[in-house]
């Protein structure tokens, strides 16, 4: 029998999956100094994670009879894919599962930040009693998404997902890409109705100069994308959200940008110094915060466990 290890759990649809097509589930959290071992001890042929585990060239070294690692959600930055390939093991991910809970926590930042409900939800349960109408003021001058520039950086499946919604919002979309010149994002409604919108990449800088939001969704990057000169090219007052990667994002000139006054919000879901984001970050009462839960809703994890355990099935079934 064929046995596959899901470090970082699988969600129990996936399970089923695999286990009617003749597949033993190992679905274990094993801490990674132990990894090896339990892999080779129990005659593990595929590996799964999400992001929690990191599939290094040392595990991989270790593990010779390893045939396949998946990776569920987006991205693969935490599995050596060159090595492993090397080693005639496959590596795949699930790009298209998550996209859609990504985008929405994008959106659930949004409406924080312009509404000040991450900062209003720390003070109300301490002052709402006893300062109810000064904190009524503080928080009176929200603003509308509506009629305002979304611009998003990097439009993939979560950016295009990301687009839809703004779209429907009634915003206008702005969006850069190294690799697409001009796409059409349909939006369908629930009554099988579509409308179809065609939009055509900008510069980066036009992108930030003329959005009043900005959403990152972009792969891990060897430097920030997105440093000090960029946050200074942006809109006065304007917002921005990272639900891509830490490290995209320079968390220093982010935070001066917000204390000076020249950004009014941030929303974050990825950090740079993750699993223990900066106490500066956390504590500042400009950035919505959020612990890397983008692809991490019911719906998704059940389209990630879906699709790996086919993709286990076609690769590895007998």
């Amino acid at each position: 029998m064929v046995k596959i290890l899901a470090n970082d759990g699988l969600a129990q649809s996936g399970v089923d999956l695999l286990e009617k097509e003749g597949f033993e589930v190992k679905n274990a959290k094993v801490a990674e100094e132990q990894l090896a071992n339990y892999i080779n001890k129990n005659k593990i042929s595929g590996l799964l994670v999400r992001s929690a585990t990191k599939v290094d060239k040392k595990l991989i070294d270790e593990c010779p009879n390893l045939k396949l690692i998946g990776r569920g959600g987006v991205g693969l930055d935490n599995v050596d894919v060159e090595h492993a390939e090397s080693k005639g093991i496959q590596v795949f991910n699930t790009p298209e599962a998550s996209s859609e809970s990504v985008a929405e926590l994008v959106f659930a930042h949004l409406l924080n930040g312009v509404r000040f409900l991450h900062d209003a939800n720390r003070n109300m349960p301490l002052d709402g009693d006893s300062q109810f109408k000064q904190l009524k003021k503080s928080y009176a001058a929200g603003t509308e998404l509506r009629g305002k520039t979304l611009g998003i950086i990097g439009f993939g499946r979560i950016g295009q997902a990301t687009a839809r919604l703004a779209l429907a919002l009634g915003m206008e979309v702005l969006f850069t890409d190294h690799t697409i010149e001009e796409t059409t994002i349909s939006l369908s409604f629930f009554n099988g109705k579509s409308v179809d919108f065609t939009l055509k990449s900008s510069e980066l800088k036009d992108v930030l100069a003329h959005s009043d939001f900005v959403s990152l969704h972009v792969p891990a990057q060897d430097k920030y994308l997105i440093g000090k000169k960029e946050l200074g090219l942006m809109k006065p007052g304007a917002g921005i959200i990272n639900t891509s990667r830490g490290g995209v994002l320079d968390e220093v000139s982010l935070v001066e940008a917000l204390d000076n006054g020249h950004l009014a919000f941030a929303g974050l879901d990825v950090f740079e110094s993750e699993p223990h984001p900066e106490i500066k970050i956390l504590m500042n009462p400009k950035i919505s915060l959020s612990p890397h839960v983008g692809g991490s809703t019911v719906e998704a994890q059940e389209r990630i466990g879906v699709e790996l355990a086919q993709k286990v099935i076609k690769l590895l079934k007998p």
